[in-house]
């Protein structure tokens, strides 16, 4: 096996990724967890209450790494699964298409999207949750918002790194941007 990456599951050492982060684009997804009602409407938006790239706390979408060798599915699945629980039961349908695609970049002011660790390319998707969503690992907390306020001004100044932007570009997408 590599030393600088093991294959199996994907893993870089630290020195490895920083090097790559500073040469290399990396492919992302963003997972915005929505409830939806019986018509398929969106009621809630989840966000993420964590620690930031930049350090702060911050309210943000389910977003991590697309692993060599993985699928996007899988990456979701994954991501989802670490960051909303188990149990969480994300509808993610075989074959997926993002409803936009976002870039990172170190400098806020290219794109408005914001990664002081590197440029990412992230595969954006508004996934429907079913079951109990419980924060794990890194998150501090897991909020409902009703799209109305998911929006408010309130609730897009505890987001940074673009993460607000995503949201109603999300709400857009399905149609739910009050």
């Amino acid at each position: 096996m590599n030393e600088q990456l093991d294959s199996k599951t994907g893993w870089l050492s630290r020195d490895e990724l920083d090097n790559i982060r500073a040469n290399v684009p990396l492919v992302y997804v963003d997972a915005v967890p929505v409830r939806v009602d019986d018509l398929g409407r969106v009621t809630h938006v989840g966000m993420l209450l964590r620690q930031a790239a930049d350090g702060t706390l911050s309210r943000m979408v389910v977003s991590g790494r697309v692993m060599y060798g993985e699928r996007v599915r899988d990456a979701l699945l994954r991501h989802l699964e670490k960051d909303l629980g188990p149990v969480a039961l994300p509808r993610i349908p075989a074959e997926v298409a993002p409803f936009t695609i976002v870039e990172y970049f170190p400098d806020p002011d290219v794109s408005g999207f914001h990664d002081p660790r590197h440029h990412a390319v992230s595969l954006a998707f508004v996934v429907p949750v079913a079951g109990d969503c419980q924060p794990t690992q890194e998150a501090l907390d897991l909020a409902w918002y009703p799209p109305e306020q998911a929006v408010s001004e309130a609730v897009r100044r505890e987001m940074t790194g673009g993460h607000d932007r995503l949201i109603r570009l999300a709400l857009a997408h399905v149609g739910q941007l009050p």
